[in-house]
């Protein structure tokens, strides 16, 4: 009878999960034995007749549910790279189980007895930092879970938790659905016009892949969006291609998500008020260094009237643009992309087409490897025999300058139809010690970028070199935890604290210095030319009132949907207009992320959190300083930048890790400098 790999142990190297021998139905089956094993560990702990203890209540939790939390952990990773029907339909059907054991767990009176007790007698225990901060979570993880509720309260706060989950499973395949529905199918030349050779054979390749025997094939991926609608001259087609991006999820189709988001918002902050809070911000806002909505509307407030009058100034020169030419149109948000890489190469002489054959990916990846090795001394090993999920995916060994093993990397590339889109970093195994010996992480960094077609290797746009350092920053923060356990190990931080390590990564992809090193041509190998990094840094600053104003844009929409106060009742489309009109966003411009696709809110962990990017940039650009003043690569400074924020994970308040790296509290000049805001 064939076993079920999930549930032993994982025979392949290094402990990966032996993703080839998965099957779906293993899922099912390793859930079910998860959950009964973690409520015989829970059982354990709250029948046991010893007065309560640091190691044998707050420790045996955060020992327990082992198998479940691995299970889930590999579950919900496949679900979001490498998904198929059955994944989702599993996961729609186990949601609201786990999210009733969960709330099973953190509403269990007996054992929320025996927490408060330690937590109470806390100043007498002699705990270290690491032990002090897990109590501490653990005692609010569990208030804040619903454990001072009444029986009542509690069954309500169960039904609403397990809606949500299975709201938020749908309304993230809803947003893949429609973004792979949608097609953009040329078959005359004609329709091609003003787009690059590359552009055109990677449209070509992809039609192919689809099944189609002639013509060109765009999709709503970034890769073929983005190039798309920079570089065809056809008016009507540009607008099909953005119209299809900013209606996903409003089409009034089986995938529309208004309705969702309507019982999303209003579920959330009937949780908060059944918490005590007066809306959903102030619940999740607690766990951050911004800690109330009012705090995060005052950087947005400061932020914004200068973004926006950038934002003007670059419109009013698109117009003037689009108006030489002989057009009698206003400028609308599908022209945006258009005419601003006509501008940037007559203003600077510079496009995107011609910086690609610089960053060809491998070179990118070299050069990221090598600005790690230049700051930590470590290296990057390549090991086929590493089970992958997918054969796209690169994995590596990262070891310590002296050969010791720090942990495992997946490297996943490029965009597919059962992949979500976007960019992220995620842990198959986080670091953590296990009966006093550490456990190396398992990391993953996931991209949708520019494949390969025919001879021409990947070659990548200078946003996706700066994603591929950002999210570099995040596995670094995974790879380099020494923490004790595993709850608060590598990214587990406040989510206005976790962008910062990733943040601060993609600084050093534009050093000229850096650039040398690695940006060179895929045909001749030489190195890009001074010329071209002076083009780069006089265009830095470009149509940098579009890029801030979008994403201010999308963060005044989550903060706008989670302080509502009373339940929604009306139309999102309305909502979302109404927000945008408050903070005057110009009709050229839209945000980010509209509601109905808006997936960090609504099917990812950034409600009220999305503003956490620029909290973080303020963080970065001064935390970045300290390189600048030092030395790019100083040893000494990296070294404590590891020591300090990278390898504590979430055992110490953020601001304490953020000031003894800095020696002060950060202050926001350099951000403000670094964008021209003052």
């Amino acid at each position: 009878m064939r076993k079920n790999p999930l549930l032993g142990k994982f025979d392949t190297p290094f402990g990966v999960p032996p993703f080839q021998k998965i099957k779906a139905e293993d899922y099912k089956e390793a859930f079910q034995k998860g959950i009964e094993q973690q409520n015989a560990e829970i059982e354990k702990i709250v029948s046991d007749t010893a007065t309560p203890t640091f190691a044998n209540t707050i420790e045996a939790l955060e020992e327990s549910g082992k198998l479940l939390h691995r299970t889930q952990t590999i579950f919900e990773n496949i679900l979001s790279a490498n998904t198929n029907d059955t994944l989702q339909k599993l996961a729609k059907e186990e949601a609201p189980v786990l999210s009733a054991h969960d709330d099973n767990i953190l509403m269990n009176q007996k054992l929320f007895d025996r927490i408060d007790q330690v937590y109470q007698k806390r100043n007498q225990l002699k705990l270290n930092d690491e032990q002090n901060m897990l109590l501490e979570k653990t005692y609010r993880r569990f208030v804040r879970g619903g454990a001072k509720l009444s029986a009542s309260d509690k069954e309500k706060l169960k039904k609403i938790n397990g809606e949500l989950s299975v709201l938020s499973l749908q309304f993230g395949d809803n947003v893949l659905a429609d973004n792979n529905a949608f097609e953009l199918y040329l078959t005359d030349k004609k329709d091609l016009a003003g787009l690059p050779k590359t552009v055109i054979d990677a449209a070509a390749e992809t039609a192919k892949a689809h099944g189609k025997t002639t013509g060109w094939l765009f999709t709503l991926n970034k890769p073929s969006l983005i190039p798309f609608l920079q570089y065809s001259s056809r008016r009507d087609l540009r607008e099909k291609m953005f119209k299809g991006y900013i209606m996903r999820g409003d089409n009034n189709n089986k995938n529309d998500n208004k309705a969702i988001v309507k019982k999303m918002v209003n579920l959330r902050l009937e949780k908060a008020k059944l918490l005590g809070y007066p809306d959903y911000s102030s619940y999740v806002l607690e766990e951050s260094m911004a800690k109330t909505p009012k705090n995060v509307f005052r950087l947005l407030d400061e932020i914004t009237p200068p973004a926006m009058n950038m934002a003007r100034k670059e419109a009013v020169n698109l117009q003037k643009l689009a108006d030489a030419e002989g057009n009698h149109f206003k400028i609308q948000p599908w022209d945006w992309w258009y005419y601003t890489e006509k501008l940037r190469k007559q203003k600077y002489n510079l496009d995107d087409a011609e910086l690609r054959p610089y960053f060809e990916l491998g070179n990118v990846r070299k050069g990221l490897f090598d600005v790690l090795h230049k700051l930590y001394g470590i290296q990057f090993v390549p090991n086929a025999k590493i089970p992958v999920y997918q054969k796209d995916v690169q994995a590596y060994e990262v070891r310590e300058a002296n050969g010791k093993l720090i942990g495992i990397l997946y490297m996943d590339f490029f965009p597919r139809s059962n992949k979500q889109g976007g960019a992220w970093m995620t842990a198959y195994r986080k670091q953590h010690f296990e009966n006093g010996k550490n456990v190396i992480p398992v990391i993953s960094v996931n991209y949708n970028f520019t494949r390969p077609t025919g001879d021409t290797p990947a070659l990548l746009s200078l946003d996706e070199v700066e994603t591929m350092f950002h999210e570099m920053g995040h596995a670094m923060h995974g790879l380099f935890s020494q923490c004790h356990y595993e709850s608060l190990s590598g990214t587990a931080v406040p989510r206005d604290f976790v962008e910062m390590p990733s943040q601060i990564m993609e600084n050093w992809a534009t050093e000229p210095a850096v650039l040398k090193s690695y940006a060179k041509n895929y045909k001749t190998g030489k190195p890009i030319p001074d010329a071209l990094i002076k083009k780069m840094e006089a265009a830095s600053r470009f149509n940098l009132g579009f890029t801030l104003t979008e994403y201010l844009a999308a963060s005044y929409l989550d903060m706008d949907w989670h302080t509502i106060t009373k339940p929604f009742t009306g139309n999102v489309n309305t909502f979302e207009k109404q927000a945008m009109n408050r903070i005057h966003l110009i009709p050229e411009i839209v945000p980010r992320y509209r509601s109905t696709y808006f997936n960090h809110i609504f099917s990812g962990g950034y409600a009220s959190g999305y503003y956490s990017y620029v909290w973080a940039e303020v963080l970065d650009a001064d935390a970045y300083q300290a390189f600048k003043e030092k030395g790019l690569f100083d040893h000494a400074t990296a070294t404590r930048f590891r020591k300090d924020i990278l390898s504590k994970g979430g055992t110490e308040d953020p601001m304490k890790l953020f000031k003894d790296f800095r020696g002060r509290a950060p202050k926001p000049d350099a951000y403000m400098k670094k964008k021209g805001l003052k």
